[in-house]
């Protein structure tokens, strides 16, 4: 049986691991996550913060332009980070991209009372995603609305399907304090997985849905967008699955080094070269995906020393 959760006992989490991965992935260097790379994992530093978000706008480009009437294609991607978002309205509007063959899928929203939220609520991200990028197109070059995925509780079927009817060329995401890519948390510790959590090829079962959140990403989402006000945070969120991600040509998770710590950025990409999937870990479970991309700030990445202050 593995050991209980330092944080949330009811919940599998990162903190049930060996102790000796825990302790060998504390002691990696930045040069040492370099050397992780290995082909299907590639590993991309940026050395200002500016070089690092537009890389991460270019993604949508690069996903956009490959968009045909014949063969539409898009990118789904994260509120958080969002500093990418107005970057890629600018570039669409200088570059003069016409996306009406281009798609774009959000990949969560939060959920209050059985629904997703709507476009009033301050946290929204899909509020976000229309503010920050899709509003600021000019209206020559903009995504047709239809185009524009996000997921619903209504729609989830919808939102699943049509994965399998256009191309997704990039999968983008940040990565959280529990590990987690969208809201692919953990589960919590309960029947059939009390005692162990569910093995990889279980967990990617998983479609698009509505979860219950792990404690550590209700309070990190307090503190990266809430002020610490964890009673701002709703406690469950609709997010796109594994099974819609391995449908995803590529995964490219951006590390600036908010959302997560040292210890988490080094630990995923450890887990992931190692080909060492687990559930407790869901980012791990992209071991098993065919192209993923890890990209790092520099100065984002930090050490796991002991720092008394």
């Amino acid at each position: 049986m593995r050991k209980s959760s330092l944080v949330a006992p009811g919940w599998w989490d990162y903190t049930t691991l060996d102790q000796k991965i825990q302790e060998d992935v504390a002691r990696l260097t930045a040069r040492d996550l370099e050397q992780l790379a290995r082909p299907g994992f590639e590993i991309h530093f940026y050395d200002t913060r500016e070089s690092f978000y537009l890389a991460e706008a270019l993604e949508y480009i690069q996903a956009w332009r490959q968009a045909t009437e014949s063969r539409p294609a898009g990118i789904c991607g994260p509120i958080g980070p969002t500093e990418q978002l107005p970057l890629g309205a600018m570039l669409v509007n200088e570059l003069g991209i016409n996306l009406r063959n281009a798609h774009f899928w959000g990949m969560d929203e939060w959920v209050i009372g059985g629904k997703e939220v709507g476009a009033d609520h301050p946290l929204g991200f899909a509020r976000t995603d229309l503010e920050l990028c899709f509003n600021r197109i000019n209206k020559k070059y903009a995504m047709p609305r239809e185009n524009i995925h996000f997921p619903s509780v209504a729609g989830l079927e919808a939102y699943s399907k049509s994965f399998s009817e256009v191309r997704c060329v990039v999968m983008q995401g940040g990565q959280g304090e529990v590990k987690h890519w969208a809201f692919n948390d953990p589960l919590k510790r309960e029947g059939r997985w009390k005692d162990v959590p569910p093995p990889p090829e279980e967990y990617r079962k998983l479609r698009t849905r509505v979860v219950d959140l792990h404690p550590m990403t209700i309070i990190q989402n307090a503190r990266t967008s809430g002020g610490g006000a964890v009673s701002r945070v709703p406690s469950q969120a609709l997010t796109v699955g594994p099974v819609e991600t391995w449908k995803a040509e590529t995964v490219s998770i951006w590390h600036y080094g908010l959302h997560d710590n040292p210890f988490g950025l080094r630990l995923t990409a450890f887990m992931i070269s190692k080909k060492l999937p687990d559930s407790a870990v869901p980012m791990s479970l992209l071991a098993d995906h065919p192209s993923v991309r890890f990209n790092y700030y520099r100065g984002g990445i930090g050490t796991c020393d002991v720092d008394m202050h």
